[in-house]
């Protein structure tokens, strides 16, 4: 079984129940072993806020140490995103060994009127894979209500309902306090239930259970909240935030935090006050988080989609508000924000209140209305209706005199952008459907891959998940350049179709999801590309800008065979008079005790230093001065202990006519290393910690973006991936959005996709194989593979024939190190980052002699 084929089964599940209940979860459950009695779960229930509160309490727990599952719906582009483990995507082979090996038993075997809905089987199979995965808790957000969803038929250590208003009132009741009364259904049987409701919302939930209230500092109605939040606007800073503060039993903390607004606010406070009860909890005597778990985990947790700021000039924000509170909520927190004309770009699905989100609103003084490419979308025409009801006397209505229509949501983000001035905002809402669209804007980035042989074009077109048939009846047409992109369903066959009625080869992904991404395949001639694009700039705007990052891409390719050490990096080559043609090479240089390669050796600052002149002697271009080890099981050390170790070291390199970086994912470090004379940082953990994106935005420095799972590296974390390629490579454009909403120019990024940090060695060789594709980023692509685990096996006569040698230090590594900075630099990649300078120089100058002669230069 494929893939594609897997998905298409769940989705053929009934969406809808006509009978409420759980029993049909219960029973799903019970055929699947009860995976829920062996995980303790948290519910997170209420008609907004629970998707932010959910990621920030499972962000807050792994800080604590915690393997934390999380389960939240909907998702924007992807199935998997629904289900995570310590922040990774449920794998596609596990939904395939659970159609392949569990449906017949556990849903095809449900006794009649009893089959399981789609939502109660991807339920089902998050807890399914929690179990497997043996993690310490699941958090669970919950769907509709509370009394009958399917999360429901776990026991929860706690639970929480973040907010009340109406919605789904055909499911769960017309009146606030019917709606909360379903909510509150999912209070634990030991502690009290978490809630952040209000006024007649509250009462109700009083009746059915114990609560701990939290609230803003204003009190939840006539008394004041068991966890007072307050909420300061930091807006003018890049990237907006605010700094919240939260007080109670057991909490008393403080930070800044990018989810933005007061609402925010309240769920981060929900968030922390499960915390605090989970710290209680006999049945997670080792999950203990402190303050500052809870202070990490809500300075660190994004929601893409959630008041998502995705440009400065003009101000583009992204919210799924798809009722009226959730677009009150965006009408207010917009407020805080100093624009000129605010464009709106509004889409909805059919059976929500469009007349009071309208209401709900902000002024408009254009409105672009579209509708989402899914089957429940409204049309426009009933769009600009409850806009038309609304006319004359509320905010959003205001504009119908400057009401376009559009065919695709990205269309109608293109227009918007066209028409506002740096000074304007433009708002992008009404769905998270629309939302997902509109966001391809700025996550999309076509790759070109390699397909020259029909063992990689097999590969590339399985990866994109291309029905088997499909890949043999085309194998054999790829010729010339290949590129993969991901697009809507409709675009993605209109492109297959108009590159094979130009001779070459397109395909399609065989997921069948006109709501999410679709992988497009296309390949042939330069020349036809040319004409491709060029009939693709002649359609829609939103085309054009397709055509447009296709040609980059391709010309990206064309032009960049051989590294050129990585933009300012090069630059400053140039300045010193050194042929900045090629790889760059980044020197290690580890003042550590315990380093794996070379600990102990250069842990004082004379070595260290002269070591620091030997490898600008042999060649080095960068020099990276690291104070903590990453290896697998190596103790962290405090900040202080760091930098008395790299802080000297780097003043004294400062006479050296070399760049110099730090590697250190610690912000106060690398602030200290900065001033200390540092020209880079390098983060292993790929800039995951907020502080550190302010740190190099404020320096504006170049920084490594480096994939990693865990850093320290934990062995544990070796799960299989389906693809590295494509996972790291979505990872790392996730980060790099978030480092240029820090304020971080892209130019100034070099991303390292971690060869050996959680991977496989078959793995870590894929990504050595296909660094090329990790320049569709637009970023420099740094790798990281010296001396590193996975070449153990390579060379096995030259360590035979080695007997002695220690096991880190074979000559066969070595060897296979400067085999692989030959192959990376022939791939593209700009820096390498070695221990042994010379050789790997030596490999650097016989890539671009090579290249140099195939030029004929």
């Amino acid at each position: 079984m494929e893939y594609h084929e897997a998905v298409a089964a769940l989705e053929e599940l009934p969406h809808l129940r006509p009978d409420l209940g759980t029993d049909a979860t219960a029973s799903l459950l019970a055929r699947l072993g009860d995976p829920q009695t062996a995980v303790p779960a948290v519910q997170v229930a209420g008609s907004n806020g629970k998707g932010s509160t959910a990621r920030v309490l499972a962000r807050v727990l792994r800080e604590a140490g915690a393997d934390v599952g999380l389960y939240t719906s909907p998702d924007l582009n992807d199935l998997r995103d629904r289900i995570r483990v310590n922040g990774r995507r449920i794998p596609e082979r596990e939904i395939v060994r659970f159609v392949a090996d569990k449906w017949v038993d556990a849903v095809a075997a449900a006794p009649d009127g009893t089959e399981p809905t789609f939502f109660e089987a991807f339920t089902g199979l998050a807890l399914w894979h929690f179990d497997r995965r043996d993690v310490d808790i699941a958090v669970l957000e919950v769907g509709i209500g509370g009394r009958y969803d399917a999360t429901s038929v776990v026991d929860p250590v706690a639970a929480a309902v973040t907010s009340v208003s109406h919605e789904h009132t055909d499911v769960l009741g017309e009146d606030l306090p019917t709606i909360a009364r379903d909510l509150a259904q999912v209070a634990p049987a030991d502690v009290p239930l978490v809630t952040g409701a209000t006024g007649d919302a509250l009462a109700a939930i009083r009746e059915v259970t114990d609560v701990v209230t939290v609230g803003r500092d204003a009190g939840t109605g006539a008394e004041a909240a068991d966890v007072r939040v307050t909420e300061t606007a930091t807006s003018d800073r890049r990237p907006p935030a605010s700094v919240v503060s939260i007080e109670g039993p057991d909490l008393d903390v403080q930070t800044r935090t990018q989810l933005i607004g007061a609402h925010q606010a309240v769920n981060a406070g929900v968030a922390a006050a499960l915390a605090a009860q989970l710290g209680r909890e006999p049945a997670l005597a080792d999950v203990e988080p402190t303050a500052a778990n809870v202070v990490a985990g809500i300075r660190n947790t994004t929601v893409p989609g959630r008041f998502e700021v995705c440009s400065a000039e003009p101000l583009v924000v992204l919210d799924g508000a798809h009722n009226p509170a959730a677009c009150a909520t965006v009408a207010d927190t917009l407020d805080r924000f100093d624009h000129d004309d605010l464009h709106l770009v509004l889409g909805a699905v059919r059976e929500k209140d469009h007349v009071g989100m309208a209401r709900s609103l902000p002024h408009a003084d254009r409105i672009h209305l579209t509708a989402p490419a899914v089957e429940r979308a409204a049309d426009v025409e009933t769009l600009e209706t409850a806009l038309d009801q609304v006319a004359g006397t509320d905010r959003a209505a205001s504009a119908l005199n400057a009401v376009e229509r559009h065919d695709s949501v990205l269309d109608a983000v293109e227009r918007a952008l066209a028409s506002a001035d740096p000074d304007d905002c433009v708002l992008i809402t009404g769905s998270l459907y629309v939302v997902a669209e509109a966001r391809d804007r700025w996550t999309r980035a076509p790759r070109v891959v390699r397909a020259d042989t029909p063992a990689r074009a097999r590969s590339v077109m399985r990866s994109a998940n291309v029905p088997k048939s499909a890949r043999e009846r085309h194998v054999d047409r790829f010729s010339g350049l290949t590129v993969r992109v991901h697009v809507r369903q409709g675009t993605a066959h209109e492109l297959a179709d108009a590159m094979d009625d130009l001779g070459g080869t397109g395909v399609v992904s065989g997921l069948d999801a006109p709501d999410r991404h679709v992988e497009t395949v296309l390949s042939g001639t330069r020349a036809r590309f040319d004409v491709f694009l060029t009939r693709l700039r002649e359609s829609s705007p939103a085309d054009r800008r397709l055509a447009s990052a296709i040609a980059t891409a391709v010309d990206r390719d064309l032009n960049g065979a051989v590294g050129d050490g990585g933009s300012s990096i090069a630059a400053t080559r140039s300045e010193a008079g050194t042929d900045a043609d090629g790889t760059a090479v980044m020197g290690i240089l580890n003042v550590t005790p315990d380093s794996f390669h070379d600990g102990g050796e250069y842990r004082r600052v004379p070595a260290a230093v002269e070591r620091g002149r030997e490898l600008v002697a042999a060649g080095a271009d960068v020099i990276d001065v690291g104070g903590e080890s990453t290896r697998p099981d190596a103790d962290p050390v405090s900040a202080a202990v760091e930098r008395d170790r790299v802080v000297p070291v780097i003043e004294r390199l400062a006479d050296l006519d070399v760049t110099v970086s730090v590697d250190t994912r610690k912000p106060s470090v690398a602030r200290a290393a900065l001033e200390a004379g540092a020209d880079v940082v390098n983060d292993v953990t790929g800039l995951a910690d907020a502080r550190m994106r302010a740190v190099v935005a404020e320096a504006g420095c170049q920084v490594v973006v480096m994939h990693s799972l865990s850093a320290p590296v934990d062995p544990a974390e070796r799960y299989p991936y389906d693809d590295v390629v494509d996972e790291v490579f979505d990872e790392l454009r996730e980060r790099l959005l978030l480092a240029e909403r820090a304020g971080i120019d892209r130019e100034d990024v070099i991303v390292d996709p971690g060869l050996g940090f959680g991977k496989h060695p078959s793995e870590s060789f894929q990504l050595l194989d296909r660094l090329g594709e990790f320049r569709a980023l637009d970023t420099s692509v740094l790798v990281g593979h010296s001396h590193k685990s996975m070449f153990d096996g390579v060379g096995s006569r030259a360590r035979s024939e080695t007997a002695g040698a220690a096991d880190g230090d074979a000559p066969d590594r070595l060897a296979a190190t400067v085999s692989a900075t030959a192959l990376a630099a022939e791939r593209g990649v700009d820096l390498v980052r070695v221990h042994d300078v010379a050789e790997n120089v030596a490999a650097v100058g016989a890539a671009v002699a090579t290249a140099a002669s195939i030029d004929g230069s």
